[in-house]
């Protein structure tokens, strides 16, 4: 009976082992079809001579000698170990195989993204530009007083889709910037009343044109220095006051204010309160309110226009700046967004700071702003540097209307050969396309600035450019411009940062 045992085994070992050989040899052929071993890969055989020389030993032990059961349970188990790693090296190939084609998946989902985010910027850029002709034509349309009243009608649609279009490229490409991390944030010190002042400038025209009243008390610390990226919080301030203005109907009434918390007697968070008489949200949707693409119904987009990412941009920059964002709201009542930043002052600034750092009334106390006066314009003279002359010819007749007198440069080289012909003070601020022939908006920036003239130093030099890339803003800011202007442009934004940049101009003079 034990004998009859030991053969089984020595033979069930060798049957064992012909499978063995067998797993092996698809094992190398599966290999040497990834075609990753070049000449070596002979090396793959030879486990396989091995076992065969095995099973030719396991066959004669079991025909021609006279095994006992320690000799049978050797080569049994022989060949169940052999069996086992066989299986243990199948799956960590089948392992790695899986890692290298994920990995493979992963750089192709890469690559494909990389080339979708640079062709949504290309196409970005490039759509821009015709809406940059649509929303100018449509503006210095509008300004027409003998217009039929149909016409009229039709050129507002006209614009109020083209601006909706607007938004929702300009919030894609943000959002397309933010999620792939492409926001660098400047640390710099900045005047915080100056800032204010240009947010008032653009918010208080918004409300405005759409017959709102608008009113600010900011806090004694607001008119002080701080560090940190100036542009990226004037566009969280500016989303939240869009958003504000965009979901309340005359009459109603959009707040700004700026407040602070202390810490061991210093400003230590700074507070951008945003309130409205609006319509309100629901307070099932309050909490999703700042995720990208929510609305709290549908219809509000044909209604009041928008993507919903207006929100979510802000949020994302403030994150960014290691702040928060809270929303208060009532449906029906208005809404409350307050933006709360990490803020010390850097410098003492223009007025110290109150021992509660309360509001003042209308600021007129501190001397942040407040709501801003109109700008005059007339009588300035503006150098236009575009090599499109449709875009040079909207920004040209866009001046006019305020009184503005233009002249126009084909590329950055020309514009400055103008500079350098021009009497001193001729020109009193310079509008400046980035992307140009010959001779770039940044190259002409930074030859102008270095110029041997008073003017040059001082002159404000804007960009106006489809660009709107953290790399684009920092090469203007590097190249000596005062503000950066994504096209397609709005007529008041575009008054506003003239008229703050040619004032500022002028009192350094």
């Amino acid at each position: 009976m034990i004998q009859w045992i030991v053969y089984a085994m020595i033979y069930l070992g060798s049957a064992l082992m012909v499978v063995n050989i067998c797993g092996f040899v698809r094992f190398a052929r599966y290999i040497r079809g990834m075609k990753s071993w070049g000449r070596g890969n002979g090396i793959l055989y030879l486990p396989i001579v091995l076992l065969v020389c095995f099973l030719l030993g396991y066959l004669m032990v079991g025909f021609f000698g006279k095994p006992d059961i320690v000799i049978a349970g050797i080569l049994s188990g022989g060949s169940v170990f052999v069996f086992v790693m066989y299986r243990l090296l199948s799956g960590i190939i089948q392992r790695v195989i899986e890692s290298e084609h994920l990995e493979a998946e992963l750089l192709a989902a890469e690559e494909s993204n990389r080339v979708k985010s640079s062709f949504l910027a290309s196409i970005g850029h490039e759509m821009r530009t015709p809406m940059n002709i649509i929303l100018g034509m449509d503006t210095l349309a509008l300004r027409n007083p003998d217009l039929p009243a149909e016409t009229r009608q039709q050129l507002e649609k006209i614009g109020q889709s083209a601006r909706h279009l607007n938004r929702l490229i300009t919030g894609m490409l943000d959002m397309r910037q933010i999620e792939r991390g492409e926001m660098t944030l400047n640390s710099e010190v900045f005047s915080l009343k100056e800032a204010l002042e240009q947010i008032n400038d653009i918010a208080s025209a918004a409300c405005a044109e759409k017959g709102l009243e608008y009113r600010t008390a900011f806090a004694q610390c607001a008119a002080r220095e701080y560090t940190g990226d100036v542009l990226y919080l004037k566009q969280a301030v500016l989303c939240l006051l869009e958003n504000a203005v965009k979901f309340t109907d005359a009459p109603g009434t959009v707040r700004f204010s700026v407040a602070c918390s202390k810490a061991q007697g210093v400003c230590s968070e700074i507070r951008f309160i945003v309130s409205d008489t609006g319509i309100g949200i629901d307070a099932a949707v309050l909490p999703k309110i700042l995720e990208p693409f929510v609305q709290e119904d549908a219809s509000y987009t044909s209604r009041f226009g928008g993507s919903g990412m207006g929100l979510a941009v802000a949020n994302s920059i403030v994150k960014r700046m290691n702040g928060r964002i809270e929303a208060e709201s009532r449906k029906g009542e208005g809404s409350t967004f307050t933006i709360i930043l990490p803020m010390t002052p850097t410098g003492p600034g223009e007025r110290a700071c109150d021992g509660n750092c309360e509001c003042c009334a209308g600021c007129g106390g501190c001397g942040c702003g407040g709501a801003a006066n109109p700008i005059g314009l007339a009588g300035r003279r503006v150098l236009v540097a575009d090599d499109m002359s449709e875009n040079a010819e909207i920004v040209s007749d866009l001046l006019e209307l305020e009184g503005v007198e233009s002249e126009c440069a084909g590329n950055g080289e020309i514009a400055v050969a103008m500079m350098e012909r021009s009497e001193e003070n001729h020109y009193d601020a310079i509008l400046m396309d980035l992307r140009m022939p010959v001779m770039d908006g940044i190259e002409a920036a930074r030859r102008i600035r270095a110029l041997n003239r008073a003017d040059a130093r001082r002159i404000p030099i804007i960009a106006l450019s489809a660009n709107d890339a953290d790399a684009d803003i920092q090469h203007s800011m590097e190249a000596g411009m005062n503000a950066h202007l994504v096209k397609p442009v709005d007529a008041d934004k575009l008054y506003a940062e003239l008229g703050y940049w040619i004032n500022k101009s002028k009192r350094e003079e």
